[in-house]
């Protein structure tokens, strides 16, 4: 009974690690629950597990929300959802260090998008930060959760 709840909860782990990292919301540390995109595109992309695509469509319909940003990161999910569907072009499964530079160029991307959007050096300054910081946050979280979730 014990090791069948241990099992689940580790199994869930990654579901539990956005449900968290989303209801974190901290204005300057996460900003509308922005940290949740690391799991979301972990698990997504790098480390697919099943059921796990229409968890994060919602979770980034709820990203979207807490930012107020219109179905944005909806939208480039989807547009990274369809990218990775060209495996002979990208294959994050087996890429190095918990795939950080094609997370990276994703992110950036996005904050790219979302500064020429909404051009100001504040918005310049917002986007180099939350940048810097998640990428600096996606290897200690991913490492987490892969030794929760037990495959390491």
């Amino acid at each position: 009974m014990i090791k069948s709840i241990i099992s689940f909860l580790c199994k869930s782990s990654p579901f539990w690690a956005v449900i968290i990292l989303w209801r974190l919301q901290l204005h300057f540390w996460n900003p509308g629950g922005i940290l949740a995109i690391i799991p979301i595109f972990f698990y997504s992309f790098v480390r697919p597990i099943p059921w796990f695509t229409p968890f994060a469509i919602l979770f980034c319909f709820l990203i979207d929300y807490s930012c107020d940003t219109k179905l944005f990161w909806t939208t480039m999910y989807f547009i990274t959802y369809a990218i990775n569907g060209f495996q002979y072009f990208l294959d994050l499964q087996r890429a190095d260090r918990n795939a950080i530079v094609p997370f990276m160029i994703f992110f950036g991307i996005s904050l790219f998008v979302l500064m020429i959007i909404n051009i100001s050096w504040t918005m310049l300054f917002r986007c180099i930060w939350m940048f810097v910081w998640v990428s600096l946050l996606y290897i200690p979280v991913t490492n987490i959760t892969k030794k929760v979730l037990g495959n390491d």
